[in-house]
């Protein structure tokens, strides 16, 4: 086996495993590495492990992210989004033995978010030095309407009803404007309650430009209120990549409730298999957002994530600085 990076890789092959792998996720295709090398605050690498006759047997796109100023030295990390293409076990160690050694003097920390259940590697993960850490999210199936309709709860429907009768519309995104509009709320719920940076303008902008998913936002009046930004694969799955809403201005409208029913609807009528809630917190804590999500009607799974820290000193450092940075704001 032979491991391959960049542009080494055939997006040839690159694009027949995403469509027979398992773990296929629109955060590991040949778009979405584009889309990572060419927007600000970000950078891509992908690394393939190839069998003898030169076939992909595993692959990964790790993007790289680090947070601006005094805070960059103790932030650099490597994401893994939505967890690696795999498909054999000596594929799988190949490939993280080698981006361990890669990223070594380079990053603070790898992760992997997963979508799916890496189960079967964890073991061999386990004995490379990856930890495991138990992560919460959501997958509601999307091929039935009744089904849908059924498993939500009654009053959850209840308020989607409520926030259409009351004037709120579903609609794309048409212009930037429509966009930034979603990012000004999105940004402003970042800065209030969530506390944590929130990317740059310009991430949500080339997400529009490159036509890499959908940005469904919520209208009433003529302006937007709310919305949700997904990343598709086709044939596969929409994700709820971010959602915000205007939700104590507009109660009779229901903003970020009508946002997830938006991407729900969009599943069902794209022929699209589910709807990816991009995580619901540690089962360890009360997270309020898992009760808004899990009225929805989902399965709840537990897919977890990996990670290595490859310089511990400045791995605690980072995470108290966040923890102060939190209770400061």
């Amino acid at each position: 086996m032979k491991i391959i990076r960049n542009k080494e890789v055939s997006i040839s092959s690159w694009q027949n495993l995403i469509e027979l792998n398992k773990f296929s996720s629109p955060f590991q295709t040949p778009e979405y590495f584009d889309f990572f090398n060419n927007v600000d605050d970000f950078s891509a690498d992908v690394f393939a492990v190839t069998d003898d006759h030169g076939e992909i047997d595993s692959l990964v796109v790790l993007t790289i992210q680090q947070e601006k100023g005094l805070k960059a030295g103790f932030s650099k990390r490597g994401i893994i989004y939505g967890g690696p293409l795999l498909t054999s076990n000596s594929g799988a160690e190949k490939l993280f033995q080698y981006i361990i050694e890669y990223y070594k003097q380079k990053l603070i920390y790898i992760e992997t978010r997963n979508f799916f259940d890496y189960s079967e590697y964890k073991i061999l993960l386990g004995k490379a030095g990856w930890s495991y850490t138990p992560w919460l999210n959501f997958q509601l199936q999307t091929e039935n309407p009744t089904a849908i309709k059924k498993n939500m709860s009654s009053s959850r429907w209840r308020q989607v009803k409520k926030g259409i009768k009351n004037g709120a519309e579903i609609k794309e995104a048409q212009s930037e404007d429509d966009v930034i509009a979603f990012y000004e709320i999105l940004l402003e719920l970042y800065k209030t309650k969530i506390k944590k940076p929130l990317l740059p303008k310009s991430f949500f902008k080339a997400f529009y430009n490159q036509s890499l998913g959908k940005y469904l936002l919520i209208f009433y009046e003529g302006k937007v209120i709310g919305g949700i930004m997904c990343p598709i694969l086709s044939g596969k799955a929409i994700y709820e990549f971010y959602i915000c809403g205007l939700d104590h201005k507009f109660r009779d409208q229901n903003p970020s409730i009508l946002a997830t029913w938006a991407a729900i609807d969009y599943a069902k009528e794209n022929s699209l298999k589910y709807f990816d809630f991009m995580g619901a917190g540690s089962p360890k804590e009360e997270y309020g957002v898992r009760d808004f999500k899990s009225r929805f009607g989902g399965n709840e799974v537990e897919h977890g994530r990996f990670i290595y820290i490859l310089n511990k000193p400045k791995y605690k450092i980072g995470k108290l600085g966040l923890k102060v940075l939190s209770k400061l704001k």
